[in-house]
């Protein structure tokens, strides 16, 4: 059995801005199911806490320690522990993004000082009589822990996972100082990057093992194309990066028992899906037409998504017989694009600005296509839970999405493996012939249930990926042995 410290920014149900909290919702169970001691470690956001049960843990008689509040993942028996630290985490609304949408002014020292908490967590400084065997960080908002926890005699392995590097936690060299971290941290070798710190450098330098969440997008950030300037030293320590895909919780994303759904189906049962596309229609104000096809989005509006890719095609498909939704949100610029073209078509197009987790998951019970067109995806998760609800993914050959997603081609359709379509370039053109070929095989019933049906058989699980996670955590701690010797 490990002892694993989970450190991440954001957990699914308690706060959750995107696919980190998917994973640090999910995964965490899985060890936990193969008999690991995992205890999560958050940020007491006002929004999480309120969500959960928590309770104040008893800090060391005498001391200053940090106030740590503890709870479970509501569901399960996973503990988690909030850092509570009102000057820092005490206000509303997104983690790392204020009111107008720019980042928090002090996002350093907010994440540095939980970073701090989490390193001392790991040390057994804050009387909870408990030391971890490996501390798995995720994504910059956790990159100091690796840094100052290499300084510690008898510290536990750590493994960072990169969820997508394009997110690096970069500040000013005024701001490095005003973080105190130890001087020597100011160098190409740790933290410095471009004149600038890099949190995410100090996962990237300092773990034991690296990891990202697919096998094709650790290949991708080490050539210059998606490396984001830190290709360099992704190729120099490719010997410990380990591309391990992420799973879902195939019991949570699960078409025959969604409590977000109003009918329920299996891949036994597809024609209640028109019941769930007649709600979704409902939903957006579109008319009910069964046999038109239904195409969705759910996630950022932002070009590393391709959003742009689909609004440089909405002249050409709104002259087509089909509907689109979308729920998102991201730069004003293509909402408000995206909001002109509700205007001019209202009875094909439609649109729902933020986040609605029943909306979601009713576009996946409810739409036929379900479009990821992105310039780069580390991993994904919608094509899984697309897959699993019966949606057709139609996503570009990019990180995880080419992991997941089976092309329908003459091959693949033979053969009765076909998932959904894929394309190869960026551009509005081979978008839009994926489209196309889309459309033709949606007139073909017979032969979109079979893709339907061998897309819903799919095992997404966590269990394999758990289980590397315990051999890359067994990895890890080798080579903690190995630098100390």
């Amino acid at each position: 059995m490990k002892k694993i410290l989970f450190v991440t920014s954001e957990v699914y149900p308690l706060i959750k801005t995107g696919g980190l909290a998917d994973v640090s919702g999910s995964l965490p169970i899985a060890l936990k199911a193969l008999g690991h001691d995992v205890r999560i470690l958050i940020p007491g956001y006002p929004s999480a806490l309120a969500q959960g049960a928590f309770e104040l843990v008893e800090a060391i008689p005498g001391t200053k320690t940090p106030k740590l509040q503890q709870s479970v993942l509501p569901g399960t028996q996973v503990p988690v522990l909030a850092f509570i630290d009102d000057t820092h985490f005490g206000r509303p609304g997104n983690p790392y993004l204020g009111p107008e949408g720019s980042p928090w002014p002090d996002n350093a020292e907010r994440f540095a000082a939980f970073c701090h908490v989490a390193t001392d967590l790991a040390m057994d400084r804050l009387g909870l009589n408990w030391t971890p065997d490996v501390v798995h960080c995720n994504d910059w908002q956790t990159g100091l822990v690796p840094a100052l926890l290499n300084d510690e005699i008898q510290r536990p392995a750590t493994v960072f996972t990169l969820h997508n590097l394009a997110y690096q936690g970069t500040f000013s060299h005024d701001t490095f100082l005003k973080l105190r971290l130890p001087l020597r941290f100011w160098s190409p070798h740790a933290l410095e990057f471009y004149g600038q710190m890099s949190f995410i450098k100090g996962g990237l330098v300092f773990a034991d093992r690296l990891s990202t969440v697919s096998p094709t997008y650790a290949r991708d950030i080490q050539g210059t194309e998606f490396g984001c300037g830190l290709e360099g030293l992704l190729s120099h320590r490719s010997a410990k990066l380990s591309g391990i895909l992420n799973g879902i919780d195939m019991a949570d994303w699960n078409p025959a028992s969604d409590p977000y759904l109003p009918v329920h189906f299996d891949q036994d049962h597809l024609e209640h899906r028109q019941d769930a596309k007649a709600a979704l229609q409902t939903a957006f104000g579109l008319p009910l037409a069964p046999k038109v096809p239904l195409l969705a989005w759910v996630g950022r509006l932002v070009e590393q998504k391709g959003i742009d890719l689909l609004i440089d095609l909405l002249p050409r498909l709104m002259a087509l017989p089909l509907q689109i939704v979308l729920i998102g949100s991201g730069d004003s610029r293509f909402e408000q694009s995206l909001q002109h073209w509700t205007k001019l078509f209202p009875d094909q197009f439609a649109l729902k600005v933020g986040y609605d987790e029943a909306r979601a998951r009713l576009v996946e019970a409810g739409s036929d296509v379900f479009l990821m067109p992105s310039r780069f995806e580390p991993c994904g998760l919608n094509q899984m839970y697309s897959q699993r609800y019966g949606a057709i993914p139609l996503v570009r050959r990019a990180g995880g999405l080419a992991d997941t997603v089976v092309d329908a081609d003459a091959h693949t359709l033979k053969e009765g493996t076909a998932t959904g379509l894929l394309f190869e370039e960026a551009t509005p053109e081979a978008f839009y012939d994926a489209i196309e070929r889309a459309l033709a095989l949606y007139e073909k019933p017979e032969v979109w249930r079979g893709i339907q049906k061998t897309g819903m058989a799919r095992d997404f699980s966590w269990e394999f990926s758990a289980q590397r996670y315990v051999e890359l955590y067994a990895e890890a701690d080798i080579d903690r042995q190995s630098a100390h010797r």
